[in-house]
């Protein structure tokens, strides 16, 4: 992996220069890489190794440009579990990023909400996670250059970075939500009884993505701040069937928020 990982940068490497800070945007929330300054998109299809994204609303680009004076890469939208990739495939473009310099990975998904206190259109800081999908991105060999083999997990997503987060989204005239994700395989919706399961471990919302991503940050040393968008409210909560077109739709009507609070998040790193 490592050695494809390298072939990946050294192809796009002229193209991309040296990033700052990475971002992951997930389903809904990848036009804000659009706005990034002197944006430049590679398709993932023209990097070597990298998986592609076959979910709506992925475009499936890697990203390079200007945020806040910083130099930003960002990937819109990802591989998952359930679309047939292996755990190292889901942080290719996670791994790609740090070593094309990004010292700071922000990371945003959809999620449905489980908490009682969360509706849909909130958007919550990740303070903690709790990997279900079963496996990780760090089986197989280990790198010693890249990571320890035994990576230390107390802190996964940065303190510091969650309180300025939630200090600009105040600034902003909105309030994020705290709360600990759930990562699971999918790619069904859970179960009634799963949202009972899940809220009884601890969990506040639910996702198919996300944990593997950050496994594979911290093990290469990046600080992380994790942004939920609760997109719609779990099974046994929610009155309607859930829809890939309601995460999606939601999504777009949180986007301003969205947009701004990240904009913010650069300036202050």
């Amino acid at each position: 992996m490592m050695e494809a990982l390298e072939q990946a940068k050294n192809a796009i490497a002229s193209r991309t220069g040296k990033a700052d800070i990475a971002l992951v945007l997930g389903s809904g929330l990848g036009d804000y890489a659009n706005s990034l300054e002197d944006a430049r998109a590679i398709p993932y299809a023209e990097i070597p190794h990298m998986p592609l994204s076959g979910v709506q609303g992925h475009a499936g680009n890697l990203v390079m440009g200007h945020g806040a004076g910083k130099r930003v890469v960002a990937m819109q939208g990802r591989a998952h579990l359930y679309e047939g990739n292996s755990p190292g495939e889901v942080v290719f473009g996670v791994r790609l990023m740090g070593l094309l310099g990004a010292e700071t990975l922000i990371v945003t998904n959809a999620a449905g909400g489980i908490a009682q206190d969360l509706e849909a259109g909130d958007l919550m800081a990740i303070r903690d996670q709790l990997n279900l999908t079963g496996t990780s991105s760090l089986i197989g060999p280990n790198d010693e250059r890249r990571g320890p083999r035994f990576l230390d997990m107390s802190a996964a997503f940065d303190p510091e970075l969650i309180e300025v987060a939630s200090g600009l989204a105040t600034g902003l005239g909105f309030e994020l939500r705290h709360g600990v994700y759930a990562g699971l395989l999918g790619p069904a919706y859970e179960t009634p009884a799963e949202v009972r399961m899940l809220r009884t471990l601890g969990a506040d919302a639910v996702g198919m993505s996300t944990v593997l991503e950050v496994l594979a940050a911290r093990h290469m040393g990046l600080r992380v701040l994790g942004i939920s968008c609760i997109s719609n409210l779990a099974a046994g909560i929610s009155k309607v069937p859930l829809s890939h077109e309601e995460v999606t739709e939601t999504a777009a009507r949180v986007r301003p928020h969205f947009e701004a609070l990240l904009s913010s998040v650069l300036e202050s790193i």
